[in-house]
């Protein structure tokens, strides 16, 4: 399976292109709006700020969106913030920063009077509903976390995850082809590394399903 990771100048594309390498994909990392539309499956990687990253992938935006409506997309990290409505990250209280409304809400710091902020380490993972993206996933498996946003649990949610406030670990749009973790799949041992192949699984599954279809 052909799986695209989106360079936009942020992101570990180095771990994560040998995560899905190790999960059967044949990966490909591209700046080229072009290629990117024409690939069979996208990945879109996120480190740092949401500001930031949103400025960065100004170039893509209209070609992740348009994507969207027929092509498997995984968003890790800040690159599955970007795929909720909106962010209070780095502006003044009451505004938010765009992201791409591929999945509807809103990202918010976690509770900083509550919890030790940025998240980071391994935390418990909590099963929402199904969903291929985590299938053989259980209650109780770990992954890793390094971040200091989080989006609430709500009917996108698949996995939840708790640190001072219940959010969305993992959440996938209505169709199932979008979907994302905010987690680092490719630093969480083997229930990331089942995440990555359930991907590409997915990814191979709907674009057999679409040959047949056509």
């Amino acid at each position: 399976m052909q799986v695209t990771i989106i360079d936009y100048g942020v992101g570990n594309l180095r771990s994560l292109r040998r995560g899905l390498e190790r999960a059967d994909a044949t990966v490909t990392i591209s700046d080229d709006p072009n290629e990117i539309a024409d690939s069979e499956a996208l990945v879109l990687p996120g480190v740092g700020a949401f500001g930031e990253c949103v400025r960065n992938l100004e170039p893509f935006r209209d070609v992740v969106v348009e994507s969207a409506a027929d092509t498997p997309i995984l968003g890790i990290c800040v690159g599955f913030q970007l795929m909720f409505t909106e962010s209070t990250e780095g502006v003044p209280d009451g505004e938010t920063i765009d992201g791409l409304d591929l999945i509807p809400g809103r990202v918010e710091r976690l509770p900083a009077d509550e919890v030790k902020v940025p998240h980071m380490g391994w935390n418990e993972l909590t099963i929402e509903h199904d969903h291929p993206i985590v299938s053989g996933i259980e209650d109780g498996d770990y992954a890793y976390f390094v971040h200091s946003y989080g989006s609430e649990v709500a009917d996108h949610a698949v996995v939840s995850c708790d640190y001072g406030f219940d959010f969305a670990a993992v959440a996938a749009t209505e169709a199932g082809n979008v979907m994302g973790t905010q987690f680092h799949p490719e630093k969480s041992g083997e229930t990331g590394l089942r995440i990555l192949r359930n991907f590409v699984e997915f990814a191979e599954t709907w674009n057999e399903e679409r040959v047949t279809a056509g």
